[in-house]
């Protein structure tokens, strides 16, 4: 292949591997959220509410690093199931305050142990270099678009 094509082989993409190490992660997930009629995402917006309790839809979004049209559609469907409760603001009636209800505080006792069953299916990573890779992805995330 020519030389001026080089940028366009797969293998020179740091995108590709960061994006098939994701669905990977999301597949190991699978497994322990489907019987709980969980998906990932929904799993990780119940990890930021078990923590806060309350969050507005836009620190939610900037913590997940998850867009309006992305939230919405999710949020409404927890809602529904009795998982949260979506209020407007009283200081402010353009944010929508998203709270954990009774029922979704349940499920952090259901999903306590999935963080230590994924830990002991093992990593190919070393702990030391798990850190590095946590360090480094995020300071990908986190910098200037």
């Amino acid at each position: 292949m020519a030389q001026e094509y080089e940028q366009l082989l797969l293998r020179n993409q740091l995108c590709f591997p960061m994006y098939a190490c994701g669905r990977k992660i999301v597949a190991a997930y699978t497994p322990y959220l489907k019987p709980l009629g969980l998906t990932y995402t929904q799993y990780i917006v119940f990890m930021v509410l078990w923590e806060h309790e309350s969050v507005t839809v836009g620190q939610l979004g900037n913590t997940l690093h998850l867009d309006a049209g992305t939230l919405t559609p999710l949020l409404k469907n927890l809602e529904k199931e009795g998982y949260i409760t979506r209020a407007r603001s009283r200081e402010d009636e353009r944010v929508t305050v998203i709270t954990v209800t009774g029922k979704g505080n349940d499920l952090k006792e259901k999903c306590k142990d999935i963080p230590l069953a994924l830990a002991e299916k093992g990593s190919p990573l070393t702990a030391k270099e798990a850190k590095e890779l946590y360090r480094l992805l995020y300071k990908y995330l986190e910098a200037e678009a």
